[in-house]
């Protein structure tokens, strides 16, 4: 239960932050708007320095094994979470959005800071294995659920080079080809990767204090119907990854393959995709509903990844 409770207090360390991102809005500080101005300098800057940074450590074959591990680990999360939202899709009736917030989650922003701390800066490396499954599948499947009307032939030439001019893949490249070809980044360079690093999960939570600001509470949490797909994401979904999780380290094979898995399962328990918010406005579906959905996940996922986490310690 150590990893659990660890988990919980770095959460809680991270929320205060998030509540001071919201602070700053109702106080007339600041817009939630203006919180786009972040989310560049998060999405093009910070994400990529730690990606790259991530790919700094020797190259060994226990290290090779266990990337390779956490790719195939973060193909099946993804495979299981589309067949069962297949399911469930006719069972619960769920709409375009509710599909796409139990499929994808919020990785790219909280699984990198919490395996930092809980650990460390050696298996972040494995992180980035779900990170890369998961945007391949944002600007694919993704965004063929939300977008339905794409004139037709273009639909594999908007997708993948969506896919490969994404700034994420492209540091995940660039780090593998440091990796593979064992180069190191000059001392320098490296420091400033590593202060890039500690912004991550204080910028990432800071937006999302901004992002609920300007969301009515009240209506978040009344609403009966947010709490299916919320359930679904943060309690359902998980547990079936656990025994998941639990038969792949069975037949791993691979030294610390416990640890690595972790970050994986942490990657797939965490909240609702912001990702998923924007896509919506972009492509005219019910962005306030994906909203109030990363709310409540944001909000609760504070109680279910610590007792998910402590789960995982006791099954797997």
């Amino acid at each position: 239960m150590q990893i659990s409770l660890l988990l919980m207090e770095e959460i809680a360390k991270l929320f205060a932050i998030m509540l001071m991102g919201y602070a700053v809005v109702k106080a007339g500080l600041m817009k939630s708007s203006e919180s786009k101005s972040i989310s560049v300098v998060m999405v093009y800057l910070v994400i990529p320095c730690v990606i790259i940074d991530a790919f700094q450590v020797d190259y060994t074959a226990d290290v090779k094994k266990g990337l390779l591990l956490a790719c195939a680990a973060a193909v099946l999360v993804h495979v299981l979470f589309l067949i069962l939202t297949t399911i469930l899709k006719q069972v619960l009736q769920l709409d375009t959005i509710e599909r796409a917030t139990v499929i994808y989650s919020n990785a790219g922003i909280l699984v990198i800071p919490l395996v930092q701390d809980l650990l460390g800066q050696e298996y972040v490396i494995y992180s980035s294995a779900y990170i890369a499954v998961q945007l391949i599948l944002i600007w694919t499947h993704c965004k063929n659920m939300l977008c339905e009307e794409i004139p037709a032939g273009e639909e594999d030439r908007l997708e993948w080079k969506k896919v490969f001019l994404n700034v994420n893949i492209i540091s995940i490249i660039v780090g593998v080809i440091l990796f593979v070809c064992k180069i190191q980044l000059p001392s320098g360079m490296q420091d400033v990767l590593d202060m890039m690093n500690n912004m991550i999960g204080p910028i990432g939570m800071l937006l999302a204090g901004m992002v609920i600001a300007d969301v009515p509470l009240k209506t978040v949490f009344t609403k009966k119907r947010n709490y299916v797909s919320t359930v679904l994401r943060l309690v359902i979904y998980p547990i079936f990854i656990l025994i998941l999780m639990k038969v792949i380290n069975t037949f791993a094979g691979v030294n610390d393959s416990k640890q690595i898995l972790l970050t994986v399962y942490i990657a797939s328990i965490t909240p609702a995709c912001a990702t998923v918010t924007s896509m919506a406005q972009l492509y005219d579906k019910d962005a306030a509903y994906a909203s109030s959905l990363y709310v409540l996940t944001t909000l609760l996922s504070i109680v279910t990844m610590p007792v998910m986490v402590g789960m995982y310690e006791m099954f797997v």
